[in-house]
């Protein structure tokens, strides 16, 4: 099981992205175990819309809520509650919310590999990080 990350799926699905073409690459290479959450799609949909990509954002949407090019996980209060944990406790890191809800599903799930270009994720610790 690999988890995607927001700046994974944004590099997949916007052209002009700087790693577009590698990602799409990526994305046709693994098998089809990959994971992300309902908290990840709405900080891709987002920022999709906030960078004038709104039909992109429909059309990614649409395919990940829909659970066609990924399994969707929802989001459980235990992995809120522990997010806020991490949240609060390393203060001097610059982890969104959203990242630490996503460490705290990965660990839940026993994920070991994530794809993603956001390097707070390195800083999890015990993750490997592809591509």
């Amino acid at each position: 099981m690999i988890f995607v990350d927001t700046g994974a799926w944004y590099a997949r699905y916007v052209v002009d992205d700087v790693d577009y073409v590698f990602v799409v690459e990526w994305f046709t290479s693994v098998p089809d175990q990959l994971l992300t959450t309902d908290y990840v799609v709405d900080e891709l949909l987002t920022l999709l819309k906030t960078r004038d990509y709104t039909e992109i954002a429909f059309t990614v949407g649409s395919i990940l809520l829909s659970g066609s090019a990924c399994r969707l996980e929802y989001v459980q209060p235990a992995d809120i509650a522990r997010a806020w944990i991490y949240f609060s406790t390393y203060r001097d890191k610059g982890w969104s919310f959203t990242d630490c809800v996503s460490r705290a599903v990965i660990e839940r799930l026993g994920v070991k590999t994530a794809c993603a270009f956001d390097e707070h994720f390195r800083e999890f610790g015990d993750l490997t990080i592809v591509p």
